[in-house]
């Protein structure tokens, strides 16, 4: 098969403001900020929902177990529908008035990030468990035996110490955040993937838009393991078992 490349297609312009580099590069910032802001959602979440499945509670493992189970076997398409169409019924009204009088590109971008933020909660919530999971047991029995309280045993002593042996798992978990964003087409948030697709549908250069998709998938997760490569070194503790 003979093809031309024509990567100068890039450079042509769009409409009359912008250029298709422009238009990859504004699909490239919209993952990039959607991921971003789903990491937040999801490392807070999946944090408390992690400690609650440490805690001697049952009701809070049950929550936290429960909360896991059931996110974990949706497909993240699924989800990804529901927050779209069916959960802004639920809101409060000034909450659901607000979100339909948004922009329809608003609106998608809101929802498929929480839907988003809330699966991979699931996700940060097992390494949480994991992680508190690992440590000695004798360092929680140490902190309630010097008279701090529960909260303060996890606050001082074993958060910190769990947080950085789970720098490695959150970093492939931020990773599939930035990867599964490209789901969020579905919903009709003009990410990546959906700016490839729009660059095939005008420009017929399939392949230099994919390709072109793909190197700045590939520039966003670099970056990703960059940042967290430092953030790992920064926070090694000398000894602890998993540092090198």
């Amino acid at each position: 098969m003979n093809y031309t490349w024509q990567w100068d297609v890039f450079l042509q312009a769009a409409n009359p403001r912008e250029t298709y580099l422009d238009w990859l590069i504004a699909g490239m910032w919209t993952t990039i900020k959607m991921g971003c802001l789903a990491w937040v959602l999801a490392f807070c979440i999946g944090s408390i929902l992690g400690i609650m499945r440490t805690l001697p509670n049952r009701l809070a493992r049950a929550i936290g177990a429960t909360y896991v189970e059931v996110v974990r076997n949706i497909p993240l398409i699924v989800q990804l529908f529901m927050w779209y169409y069916v959960m802004p019924r639920f809101l409060p009204e000034a909450w659901r008035m607000w979100m339909f009088a948004q922009p329809p590109a608003t609106t998608a971008f809101v929802t498929a990030t929480l839907g988003l933020g809330f699966f991979t909660a699931a996700r940060v919530c097992e390494q949480v468990r994991a992680g508190i999971n690992a440590l000695p047991r004798g360092q929680l029995n140490a902190a309630l035996a010097m008279g701090l309280s529960l909260p303060q045993a996890y606050r001082h002593v074993l958060l910190p110490v769990a947080y950085r042996m789970m720098v490695p798992p959150m970093t492939s978990e931020m990773l599939s955040i930035f990867k599964n964003s490209s789901i969020a087409a579905t919903v009709g948030v003009i990410e990546l993937f959906a700016r490839a697709r729009q660059l095939n549908d005008y420009t017929a250069r399939g392949y230099e838009s994919f390709i072109a998709v793909i190197a700045c998938y590939l520039i966003i997760n670099v970056l990703v393991i960059a940042l967290m490569t430092l953030v790992e070194r920064r926070a090694r503790l000398p000894g602890l078992v998993g540092s090198h």
